[in-house]
């Protein structure tokens, strides 16, 4: 699939089918993530593939029992260290990092559609629970879930979107 078919056709899926998603399709999504650009080239970004029944349970707990998040047999944590922005100071410790992580983010959910997978951007859950249950040191932030999956039936279609003339401007913005 190239690039703009997993743009158009990616979607947020809710409602995932309990089948395994190969390791091999696992580390080629969080590959995707590893090449997504980063301020400064810095790569603050780690991800966690969380696929044991019982760690995505509770996964699913900390992320205010979404139940998305705990049928997908895998679910990708987006975190990174602050302190390897910290070049670009407080800016990059408190605001690039997280948009580099956002960077990441959008790869994986691309690559995942791109590979046949469902998935879904989840910011909602306690970053102190998640960090918790995943060992993950003090200084580190937690950006999103990424529950991957087979879609469990054919979803929605895309809801509509804003037409682009109403979005894009030359030049300077105007009314």
């Amino acid at each position: 699939m190239d690039c703009f078919a997993a743009i158009n056709t990616r979607r947020s899926i809710r409602n995932f089918l309990n089948e395994p998603i190969p390791e091999e399709d696992v580390l080629k999504i969080m590959d995707a993530g590893r090449m997504a650009p980063s301020a400064g080239n810095l790569q603050p970004c780690y991800f966690i593939a969380v696929t044991e029944p019982q760690q995505i349970q509770l996964l699913k707990e900390a992320a205010l029992g979404q139940e998305h998040v705990g049928q997908a047999p895998c679910n990708i944590v987006v975190c990174v260290d602050p302190e390897r922005s910290a070049h670009y100071g407080d800016v990059g410790r408190n605001y690039l990092c997280l948009l580099d992580a956002a960077n990441a983010t959008q790869n994986m959910l691309l690559a995942a559609t791109a590979l046949g997978h469902g998935s879904c951007w989840v910011a909602g859950f306690s970053e102190r629970r998640v960090k918790k249950l995943l060992g993950l040191p003090e200084r580190f932030r937690v950006v999103s879930l990424i529950p991957i999956g087979k879609a469990a039936a054919e979803q929605e279609m895309r809801r509509p979107r804003r037409p682009l003339e109403e979005m894009v401007f030359w030049q300077k913005w105007h009314d």
